[in-house]
């Protein structure tokens, strides 16, 4: 077999449309407990559970977001990046994505203090957050945007999954404010990153590192639903100090 290293470059449209056959075969959108979301199968504690530990990632988000602004020489592109920061984190007057989070929580019936503490989390997701981080920070700067590019495919499971939490669980409908500015935020997120990476990935060797970059960060967010599974669908095993929802202690 060639090695990449010996192989031309890709051609821009190869390159982009290599991306998006990893977002058809790993985004979390094929994910069994996502599937069960949509279908209107999760109870409300599993979707206690799905908020909570989801909250964990949320916050980290503009954390990542900042490490990979700080490692960054240019200005141009720190102007662009620094706005995923205030996204996420409000500008102090207008609340931001993780304000937003916090609301979906208080609809499924937690109190937010819970998310605020991580009280309850997974060891899993966890590990798996603090996977993404480490990513960012000890990869190349190619590798950490283009681990960005799950945005590419979150506008559709976005526009699906608000559907289907109003169909099937309308007592949420308070708290799904976050997924609407999703909408348009993530789309200029990821034009822009995109764009950015086909610009820096020169070579065949930089073109698979942040295709390999991008297929991480799907198996990242992946785990992240198949402990979730496993704690609260099958078997239903929660593991010590976990979240329990009160169907499973009853």
């Amino acid at each position: 077999m060639t090695e990449p290293a010996s192989e031309s470059p890709l051609n821009e449209a190869e390159f982009v449309a290599r991306f998006h056959r990893i977002g058809e075969e790993r985004y979390h959108h094929r994910h069994p407990f996502h599937l069960r979301m949509h279908e209107g199968k999760l109870t409300r504690g599993q979707l206690q559970a799905w908020a909570l530990n989801r909250y964990y990632y949320q916050s980290r988000v503009p954390i990542k977001d900042a490490t990979i602004l700080a490692r960054s020489e240019d200005p141009s592109f720190r102007r662009v990046w620094r706005k995923r920061i205030v996204d996420h984190d409000g500008d102090g007057v207008t609340p931001g994505g993780i304000e937003k989070w916090l609301k979906l929580v208080e609809s499924t019936g937690l109190p937010r203090s819970k998310a605020l503490q991580a009280d309850g989390i997974l060891p899993a997701t966890r590990y798996a957050v603090e996977a993404y981080i480490h990513l960012v920070r000890s990869r190349s700067m190619l590798e950490a945007v283009a681990s960005s590019l799950t945005e590419l495919f979150s506008p559709t499971l976005i526009t699906l999954r608000v559907d289907k939490l109003r169909q099937h669980y309308p007592w949420m409908a308070g708290g799904l404010d976050y997924f609407q500015a999703r909408l348009t935020q993530a789309p200029e997120d990821s034009t822009f990153a995109l764009a950015w990476v086909v610009e820096h990935a020169r070579t065949r060797i930089d073109q698979e590192l942040a295709l390999a970059a991008l297929r991480a960060k799907c198996d990242i967010l992946w785990a992240q639903l198949d402990a979730l599974y496993f704690a609260y669908v099958e078997p239903g095993w929660p593991p010590p100090g976990a979240f329990r929802p009160l169907e499973q202690t009853e």
